[in-house]
């Protein structure tokens, strides 16, 4: 493309431009005006139309919708620009220079731009920011100037009111203002006539009087001017005189002598003291006559309560059997039962016989039928057919258990307890196995109830006890065992009784000195037992092969069950409803606290929870009109609480005086 110039425009050649000429100077604008008109009639060099042609088609190629697109149409300038730089070899560096000089230009705003993007950005945002502002000030500006206008027109209305009434009284106190002048100016002429008249019957009566005195000299002696003028001033004597008694009679009517005052108030004391004592004593008998009516319902409750037990026992009493017939039945001999008998009652060594013929009748079965898929019938005991008797002792069954609560505590994502039953069931002996062992374990634990850990697992496998009661037990026990530990520095296994009773009243503060005393005697104290005398604690705590426990822990198990019914008793006499009225969470969270006012928030949750059968997290606030929507009938709400694990939290709170 260099090789081709042409001398466009012709008399370009024969041109010079004058050393000192400004290119936009009068006369340079002449000399130009010249050469355009002569180069009219001339046409463009090749090369000039090359480039421009290259210019036009570069421009068509380019891509003009982008946001790079001022520095893509800047690109085919360049490239002309150079084209033109590299065929003008003698202007190259001065046209180099003038590139470079702008690309210099270019790239520093370049830069410029890039740094002010984020800046432009920012106050993009803070522009919308502030629009919002603007719009949510001038949308409450609105808002408020509406109200100001609203309460403008009240105010003007409550002004045009206020400025009737006063017109009105105005113009009611201008009337009575007229009248009170009318009444004054009636009023003042009467006064003014009435001294008028007094003053003529005054001077009536003195002229009589000196007229009288005048026509009987004789008889006072005197000068008749002088006894008038003396006259004249024991009158006024007079009226001064009955005017200071009125005064005194007026401020002193009321009062009366020092004296009588402070008899009257040492008496008055004196009757306040007597008063006071009085009361003091009233008090005291009220307080000891409300205690004995306490103490007498108490007694008659107490009464009646013994009465009826008294007509059941005669109802229902038959002769003593003689136990000691069971000897020869019972394997093992009398020793065996003996040793079974020891320490129970009547009904107990029933339960105990029972659990002894059913024991013979279950090792006779070989197979146990199936009961089915009923919705009545537990999920792992569902099955048709029969199932194999595994006829494990009593030892394995309760060892069997005792593993599957280990198991159960270790349990991270807690399952429903039936489930959890079967399953461990299957990992320990294989799903064809599993059925089997369900059957034959829960024909077990169903007959032995005397045996403590075959019935819990029972009330908690039937859902007739939650399983924390059962975890709160043993926690609880094994609470007590460290107790003694630390207090045992020695680590001999050994306590003195007054330690042993210190640890049980520090461990159980609620338990009333009767149950730390059954304690103490269920752990081997005895009235004859001074406080010195040395406890093997640990052995309070072992268990035998079949898993039953010391007396000691079971008189826990049995304290435990009597305050929790005594606990549940209150609280079904503290609702005072019958079993089939309706009970509300707010009526149950007021008895609650009425009876155990230590419950904390969680606690009481917890078993408000647990008696309506609602997650805590969906229990109504108090206070919230949704508590009346959830309604529960009285014996469902006892019924559920019973199972779950409940007790108090506080002291007992005295009880209420008797209105």
């Amino acid at each position: 493309m260099g090789g081709h110039l042409s001398p466009w425009p012709m008399y370009a050649s024969g041109q010079t431009i004058l050393p000192n000429r400004k290119p936009c100077s009068e006369d340079y604008r002449k000399r130009a005006g010249s050469w355009q008109q002569q180069s009219l009639g001339i046409a463009k060099p090749r090369y000039l139309e090359q480039l421009e042609n290259y210019l036009r088609k570069e421009l068509l190629l380019l891509d003009l919708g982008t946001d790079s697109a001022q520095e893509l149409r800047l690109q085919p300038y360049r490239e002309i620009f150079e084209f033109f730089i590299e065929d003008f070899k003698t202007y190259k560096p001065l046209l180099s220079s003038i590139k470079n000089a702008y690309e210099v230009m270019l790239a520093h705003q370049r830069e410029k731009i890039r740094a002010l993007e984020p800046l432009k950005a920012k106050l993009v945002t803070v522009n919308e920011d502030c629009n919002e502002r603007i719009l949510a000030m001038r949308a409450e500006e609105r808002y408020e100037i509406s109200m100001l206008k609203k309460e403008k027109m009240n105010l003007l209305k409550l002004i045009d009111k206020k400025n009737e009434e006063k017109v009105s009284l105005q113009s009611e106190v201008t009337k009575l203002r007229k009248n009170l002048a009318e009444e004054y100016l009636h009023y003042l002429s009467e006064r003014d006539a009435r001294k008028i008249l007094l003053a003529d019957l005054n001077e009536l009566r003195y002229q009589r009087e000196d007229m009288s005195l005048a026509q009987s000299p004789g008889i006072w002696g005197e000068d008749p001017m002088k006894l008038t003028l003396a006259l004249k001033m024991t009158r006024q004597d007079l009226t001064r005189t009955q005017m200071e008694l009125n005064t005194m009679k007026a401020n002193f009517g009321d009062v009366v002598p020092r004296r009588d005052f402070e008899m009257q108030e040492k008496t008055n004391k004196d009757l306040q003291e007597q008063l006071d004592s009085l009361r003091a004593d009233y008090e005291e008998v009220r307080k000891e006559h409300e205690i004995l009516l306490q103490l007498h319902m108490s007694t008659l409750k107490e009464r009646d309560q013994f009465y009826a037990e008294l007509q059941e026992i005669q109802r229902t009493s038959t002769p003593r059997p003689d136990w000691t017939k069971c000897e020869d039945v019972v394997a093992g001999g009398p020793e065996r039962w003996q040793m079974l008998a020891e320490g129970k009652n009547s009904d107990q060594l029933v339960d105990v016989l029972l659990e002894e013929i059913g024991e013979g009748l279950l090792r006779e079965k070989d197979f146990f039928p199936g009961l089915g898929y009923g919705e009545a019938i537990p999920p792992f005991l569902r099955f048709d057919g029969t199932v194999e008797n595994k006829k494990p002792t009593k030892k394995e069954v309760v060892n069997l258990l005792k593993d599957a609560w280990k198991e159960r505590l270790s349990e991270e994502q807690k399952e429903r307890f039936s489930d959890f039953f079967f399953n461990f069931l299957e990992r320990r002996f294989g799903p064809t196995d599993a059925m089997a062992w369900a059957y034959t374990i829960f024909e077990n634990i169903k007959l032995f109830h005397s045996n403590e850990v075959m019935s819990q697992f029972y009330a908690v496998l039937m859902g007739k006890m939650k399983e924390s009661v059962y975890i709160n037990q043993k926690e609880t026990v094994a609470q007590l065992l460290k107790e003694m530990t630390s207090v045992d520095s020695q680590n001999e296994g050994l306590l003195s009784m007054e330690q042993f009773g210190t640890i049980l009243k520090s461990t159980f503060p609620l338990k009333k000195e009767e149950q730390i005393q059954e304690l103490m005697e269920a752990g081997g104290w005895h009235p004859n037992s001074s406080s010195a005398d040395l406890l093997s604690y640990r052995s309070l705590f072992m268990e035998d092969d079949e898993g039953q426990s010391e007396p000691f822990v079971q008189k826990l198990w049995e304290q435990y069950v009597d305050e929790k019914e005594a606990y549940l008793q209150e609280l079904k006499q503290e609702l005072g409803q019958e079993l089939y009225n309706e009970v509300t969470p707010r009526k149950l969270r007021e008895a609650l606290m009425n009876i155990d006012p230590s419950l904390d928030n969680k606690t009481l949750n917890t078993y408000i929870s647990q008696a309506f059968q609602v997650p805590v997290t969906d229990l109504p606030e108090e206070g919230d009109e949704k508590e009346e929507d959830i309604k529960t009938w009285l014996q469902t709400v006892m019924e559920r609480l019973q199972v779950a694990d409940i007790r108090r939290v506080g002291p007992q709170g005295e009880p209420e005086p008797a209105s």
